[in-house]
């Protein structure tokens, strides 16, 4: 007997994706909480940086102009796995980039805000001796339940009881859902976006599968248009045309033997011998 488990839904829902709007009120609250977090979250934001590689970016990895974008350059992720689990003896542990060979890098762009944020934080918090921007209470590691705490105090702040009640954006890494999904709806460059993100084009296709919009209405209007087609109405190619499709239809050769003039026979059995024949080679 064999039996396959069935797999897990991996796509995520629209109601946990906050807009811009909502992520600026929750990472103003951050900065009056924890201002030496909001560079953090804004990573995560910004540029859709996962926890463990936000935890582990250095001063080394940052591309800061004085004007205009910037760039990330992403070599290192410390995730943390728990002491009996890491060669360290301690809860975390560097390693390369999720899903990608040691020694891989991802170079991210960043927005100017980001790097003015980041900026602020090296002028205002400085670096832990070994170079990272982030640090815990005791300057060792930012540990999930520190930025954790913070993340949902300022939600609760930023959101009101109401909408804190619901799954918008109720974990920090749906941060990077939120950017994630902004940047699909607004680039429709799924290719670059897997890039910068670190996944393939497939996964983000099927990730975030419910919150890319753009072509729903247009297909559902076609949809409706055909429904309602009365006698009068446009033809079936009319609308093809109408959406911008094409495609080539499939035309059977015809038979040689059709195309030419037909040749005389004469009624004998030779003759009904080659009209068999001619009309077998017509039907394939």
């Amino acid at each position: 007997m064999q039996w396959h488990a069935p797999r897990a839904a991996v796509a995520i829902s629209p109601a946990t994706v906050a807009s811009p709007a909502k992520v600026r009120a929750i990472l103003a609250q951050i900065d009056r909480i924890r201002p030496e977090l909001a560079a953090f979250f804004g990573c995560m934001y910004y540029a859709a940086l996962r926890p463990e590689e936000a935890v582990a970016l250095r001063h080394g990895d940052l591309i800061l102009p004085a004007h205009g974008r910037g760039k990330i350059v992403l070599a290192a992720a410390c995730p943390r796995a728990g002491a009996a689990w890491t060669s360290t003896g301690t809860p975390f542990e560097p390693r390369g980039l999720k899903h990608r060979p040691d020694g891989t890098i991802r170079v991210v762009p960043i927005p100017p805000v980001l790097v003015r944020m980041l900026r602020r934080h090296l002028s205002d918090h400085g670096t832990a001796p070994d170079g990272r921007l982030f640090r815990g209470t005791r300057g060792g590691m930012l540990s999930e339940s520190v930025y954790g705490r913070a993340w949902h105090a300022a939600r609760q702040a930023a959101l009101g009881p109401e909408l804190a009640a619901t799954a918008l954006a109720r974990r920090p890494y749906d941060l990077r859902h939120a950017a994630l999904s902004l940047w699909l709806n607004a680039s429709g460059a799924p290719a670059e976006v897997a890039a910068r993100a670190g996944n393939s084009p497939r996964v983000l296709q099927d990730v975030y599968l419910h919150c890319m919009d753009g072509q729903d209405d247009f297909i559902s209007q076609q949809i409706e248009d055909a429904l309602d087609a009365g006698p009068g109405s446009r033809s079936s190619s009319q609308y093809v045309k109408a959406s911008g499709y094409t495609h080539r239809r499939h035309h059977p050769r015809p038979c040689p033997l059709s195309v030419r003039e037909p040749v005389p026979v004469p009624r004998t059995a030779h003759g009904r011998r080659v009209r068999q024949a001619r009309n077998t080679a017509c039907r394939r």
